[in-house]
């Protein structure tokens, strides 16, 4: 994230807890940067430069003006006005960490070999609540090459009760002596 990101996607958030809107535009950021990625001709049609502003504004109305928070149009606008919409993700990114933070939240990216059942998720979950002492948000991804187990990185630590892992801690030892 550049520190261009941070700073706007900050301001949004500041702005947006002020008026009590964190959630809805979290919410809508998550669902716009989705757009954005499906539809990568659409960021750089509004970044165009032979294109007039006032048309591009007019899009970013057309697109958005109806549909989302006011506020987050309106920061839109700004990031395409300054020739900063490449940096919605990170914006998106820092509003996000601000929100969790201010909401006690933490945010774990758990990785198995296999999906894991909805009772498996509800189990780690309050298993990582506790560990954390914040409510949990969990990422989870598949990997077949951790053979079994899962891998949970929370706080910036990692978990590791896969296989593989497992394997490799035995091969470092091993190595080791």
């Amino acid at each position: 994230m550049t520190e261009t990101a941070r700073v706007y996607g900050g301001s949004l958030y500041e702005l947006a807890a002020e008026e009590h809107l964190e959630e809805e535009i979290l919410s809508e950021m998550k669902e716009i940067r989705a757009l954005l990625r499906e539809n990568s001709e659409y960021p750089r049609l509004l970044s165009e430069p032979s294109i007039p502003r006032k048309e591009r504004i007019g899009l970013i109305d057309a697109a958005f003006g109806g549909q989302a928070e006011p506020y987050l149009v309106n920061f839109i606008k700004l990031l395409c006005e300054k020739n900063l919409l490449r940096e919605f993700g990170g914006c998106q990114e820092a509003f996000q960490r601000r929100y969790y933070a201010a909401h006690n939240i933490a945010e774990a990216v758990v990785t198995s070999a296999a999906s894991l059942s909805k009772e498996q998720e509800e189990l780690l979950k309050k298993k990582l609540e506790t560990m954390s002492g914040k409510t949990v948000v969990m990422e989870l991804k598949t990997d077949p090459s951790v053979l079994a187990g899962v891998r949970v990185e929370l706080h910036g630590k990692l978990f590791d009760g896969t296989v593989k892992g497992r394997l490799s801690e035995l091969s470092r030892r091993i190595s080791d002596t």
